[in-house]
């Protein structure tokens, strides 16, 4: 790490230069390749799987997804001749743009059934070329303002479905600019100097930049899914504002401390940058262990993720020292500056809250640490009741068209109008056609259904479909227990003694069929994430017992945000006034992914609290110093991190889409939790209540185990470290020295002993 800081400082204007230029071509060549994110989060191998790709080989004409465009009259009815006039001139319009395949008409002979009993409401199925993802906005547009058009003062017109949702595709600027100006806030009033706030913005920016282009592209090599570029801004923008600021921190104190700049930059790149290039990796990790459930559009998710944390911490160790070097001594602000041309070099000293807060916990660590806990394990209460299912369009926020039309279908023609399941048989021999001729009636008589239609065949005759309107909505329990009634109990009826197959598919079949996979591979998931993540503290702390905390308290930082989580989005608290639309369940693959990205994130601030505390339990062999000292150095920075990604998470509530929303609300949460509730309470308490245990590690372990370093254990202690308190003594007799093993690591007692640092 020093030489690679060293090289930087010292050739900052080549290192600017191919940043720069990194950023350029990967704009360039993304603009150029195009993207094609994918809106298919099925799993393979299921059988709502198998039945899709069926019919999507027995039927290429509908290899595109299809919408519907409902109206509703309340005087009157939609068979009037007004109406019926306006709407068929808007179809027959609609019918001619392009990528339209086909329009179905309810005012043709046989459309009767997509007119309502009451006749107030009429549906058309509008029937695209493509997937929604092959699509462009701008075309669809053009569908959704024919429509508009056709709307009068007594006649209500809306649109729904997958295309016409990316009309209403998330804005992410306004969410990023939000983000970034909160963030810009927090680092002025941390710094006081323009230069240091817009060098860690500058740098998250640069990275951030350069991955979004690289996701695009890597959109174009392998499944990614279409929320992955948003996830992956949200990501970066929190983990790579806050590396920096770590680094800027370091070294201020050291400028303070009358440390030339090349020498201050050095010295926090070399100790800081350990220390976030630990951080990143254990955020690495945490979102590649989704690659263990081998779904296609997760491990896009994974992949892009990690690419924006790689660039995150790249730029931070490589580009923000080159800045540094650029910047001179103006991070420091003018009072800064006048102060140590005044009175020379200060060597910072933590005060006022953070040391009295420090002290604070120290007293009453078995108070402070039950009163955390409790209000962790309240907070998680709700996520006990966590739903897995379909949050559909019915979850859109009011004003908007898609829910409109939901709406409206469900009103005219029932709830279940708006999921209908897909029965797709695998037809060998008169024998099964004709079983599943008579399979419609056998369905119909089935508890659920308040509708069915076909069945169809396909030109060869080996694949017929029949379709299923169930009578509750796609998000409803009573739909996911027909779609196992179905599976296990009628099918298999009227199957018979044939060797026809039949395959129950539609929405909520799919994602009934993508929640089972997930909960089967998620205990799995979660212990190679958390015993990787612990492996990584072991050989970097020595110590059993710092993983094994780090481990409870991220789990518990994530039980508390999905309680949240679940507050806000299934039981609805809220959600309506902030525009996210109405309660409903979570989506299956959002647990995974909240708890890569949670668990990694937790790492972050247990890595820069428990480095300083083993620093100075190295060099003290006092626990209870080395907690008082560690939460009272850190407890600042770490805290104005933590504000700054509460910020970044929150904007993104603002971007309309309920998916990332959850994110943002779930990642916001799990960081105020973590900063202001875990790292700077509960942490600390149990570390004091444990004493000397915290550094335990068995001999034979210590003997096997590989070292890895977070701080450097060549340069002398930096200036800008002190005792919190001057004069202040090391803690009471009895404390415990540092174990043989760790007094052994060459190097290090000579260039960090209490007398040589002093």
């Amino acid at each position: 790490m020093t030489a690679l800081a060293r090289w930087c400082l010292e050739r900052r204007l080549l290192v600017l230069a191919l940043w720069l230029t990194a950023l350029a071509g990967a704009v360039t060549a993304s603009a150029l390749a195009g993207s094609s994110y994918s809106n298919d989060y099925g799993a393979a191998g299921t059988e709502s799987g198998t039945a899709a790709e069926r019919l999507e080989s027995a039927f290429p004409d509908r290899s595109g997804d299809s919408d519907t465009l409902v109206w509703h009259t309340d005087r009157g009815t939609v068979r009037a001749g007004p109406v019926q006039d306006r709407m068929t001139e808007a179809l027959h319009t609609i019918e001619r743009l392009p990528h339209i395949a086909s329009v179905g008409s309810p005012y043709v002979p046989d459309g009767g059934a997509q007119i309502s009993e009451d006749g107030h409401t009429a549906y058309a199925n509008l029937q695209f070329d493509k997937p929604s993802e092959e699509l462009d906005a701008q075309q669809v547009e053009r569908v959704l303002d024919t429509a508009r058009d056709a709307a009068g003062a007594d006649l209500q017109v809306a649109a729904g479905g997958p295309a016409i949702s990316l009309t209403e595709a998330p804005k992410a600027q306004l969410a990023e600019v939000i983000g970034l100006a909160a963030a810009a806030v927090v680092l002025y009033l941390a710094f006081g100097s323009l230069v240091a706030t817009a060098l860690p913005l500058l740098t998250a920016v640069v990275a951030v930049g350069t991955a979004a282009a690289g996701i695009g592209l890597l959109s174009r090599a392998m499944t990614v899914a279409d929320f992955a570029p948003m996830l992956g801004m949200l990501i970066g923008l929190g983990v790579g504002i806050d590396y920096a600021l770590f680094i800027v921190t370091r070294h201020r104190g050291g400028l303070r401390a009358g440390l030339p700049v090349r020498e201050a930059a050095l010295r926090a790149v070399t100790s800081s940058g350990r220390a976030v290039v630990f951080a990143g990796a254990t955020v690495c990790i945490a979102l590649l262990g989704m690659l263990l459930l081998r779904l296609d559009f997760l491990n896009g998710v994974a992949l892009a993720a990690s690419l924006t944390v790689v660039l995150s911490v790249a730029a931070s160790v490589t580009l923000l020292p080159a800045l540094l070097a650029l910047a001179g001594t103006r991070v420091l602000s003018r009072r800064e500056r006048r102060a140590l041309a005044v009175h020379g070099p200060r060597p910072d000293r933590p005060t006022g809250f953070a040391v009295r807060w420090s002290g604070f916990v120290e007293r009453h660590p078995k108070l402070l640490g039950a009163l955390a806990a409790a209000l962790m394990a309240v907070l998680a209460l709700p996520t006990l009741g966590l739903q897995l299912g379909t949050a559909d369009q019915g979850n859109n926020p009011a004003t908007s068209t898609t829910r409109q039309a939901y709406d409206l279908l469900a009103d005219g023609f029932g709830p279940g109008t708006n999921g209908p399941l897909t029965l797709v048989g695998e037809i060998d021999g008169a024998d099964d056609k004709l079983a599943f001729d008579h399979l419609p009636d056998v369905v119909r008589e089935t508890d659920g259904v308040a509708q069915v239609t076909g069945p169809e065949f396909n030109g060869s005759g080996d694949t017929g479909v029949i379709t299923v309107v169930p009578d509750s909505s796609p998000q409803s329990r009573a739909t996911s227990d027909l779609v196992d009634r179905l599976r296990h109990d009628v099918l298999p009826r009227g199957e018979g003694e044939t060797t026809l197959t039949v395959h129950v598919g539609g929405m909520t079949a799919a994602y009934d069929d993508f929640g089972h996979v997930v909960i089967g591979k998620l205990p799995l998931f979660v212990g190679a994430v958390i015993g990787l993540g612990c492996l990584l503290l072991l050989c970097a702390f020595r110590s059993i017992g710092i993983p094994l905390k780090a481990a409870a308290m991220n789990i518990a930082a994530v039980a508390a945000a999905f309680g949240i989580v679940v507050a806000v989005f299934q039981w609805g608290w809220g959600s309506e006034l902030l525009g996210l639309g109405s309660s409903g369940p979570i989506e299956p693959f959002l647990p995974v992914i909240m708890v890569s990205v949670l668990f990694g994130l937790s790492m972050d601030y247990q890595v820069f609290l428990v480095s300083r505390m083993y620093e100075e339990w190295r060099l003290t062999g006092d626990n209870r110093r080395a907690v008082r000292v560690g939460l009272s150095e850190t407890g600042r920075v770490i805290n104005s991190a933590a504000v700054i990604m509460i910020a970044v998470f929150g904007a993104f509530v603002l971007s309309g889409d309920r998916i990332i929303a959850m994110f943002g609300i779930a990642l916001a949460a799990a960081v105020a939790l973590d900063a202001f509730v875990l790292r700077t309470l509960l942490v600390p308490a149990l570390m004091h209540l444990l004493g000397g245990a915290n550094w335990w590690l068995p001999g034979w372990l210590e003997r096997w185990i590989p070292r890895v370093s977070i701080e450097p254990g060549q340069l002398p202690r930096d200036p800008a470290h002190q005792d919190p308190v001057p004069g202040e003594q090391p803690g009471p007799a009895g404390a415990q020295a540092p174990a043989p093993a760790l007094a052994a690591a060459p190097g290090r007692d000579q260039a960090r002993s209490p007398e040589g640092a002093r």
